[in-house]
């Protein structure tokens, strides 16, 4: 056990013949309590500030802990994060794509429609053409025809002799 202050000041000596001055001892003796009770006050105020610092140490370890466990955590759903716009991507080139692959059929069918709608329109346009042409060259023969011309003549003689007879 270690000596305190109150052990160094009770100490007695035993005395011998032309011992040591006893005022010397003690003036002596009062300095060495001095500065062992300074030396522990010291101590113990170390001791003190070594809890503290380990408080401390312990919670700036703890802090340090829990900011590492974050910034793994950060990057995993920041790993996870990109893994997953990458697959969204992925997911939307493959719809786009489907999507154009219809639109492109799409129009494909409707430009073969189109097309099958002008090749028979062509087709109803000549038949129509031609029958016109029958039809305007018909009426052309009809008109050519020398009835025309006894069919004026005989209704315009008989107008003229009626009128003719109901002037007089």
């Amino acid at each position: 056990m270690p000596l305190t202050p109150l052990d160094i000041h009770n100490k007695e000596f035993t005395r011998g013949f032309r011992g040591y001055d006893e005022d010397e001892v003690n003036e002596f003796l009062d300095q060495v309590i001095k500065d062992y009770e300074m030396t522990i006050r010291e101590k113990k105020d170390l001791q003190n500030k070594v809890e503290q610092l380990n408080e401390k140490l312990g919670h700036f370890t703890n802090i340090e802990t829990t900011l590492n466990n974050s910034i793994l955590i950060a990057q995993e759903t920041a790993e996870e994060l990109k893994g997953n716009a990458t697959k969204e991507s992925k997911l939307i080139i493959k719809e786009a794509e489907k999507n154009a692959d219809r639109i492109i059929n799409e129009a494909l069918n409707k430009s073969r429609r189109i097309s099958m709608d002008v090749e028979e329109l062509k087709k109803q346009a000549k038949v129509f053409r031609t029958r016109l042409k029958m039809l305007v060259e018909a009426q052309l023969e009809l008109v050519g025809t020398d009835d025309w011309d006894e069919l004026f003549e005989e209704d315009f003689d008989q107008e003229l002799e009626v009128a003719a007879e109901k002037e007089s």
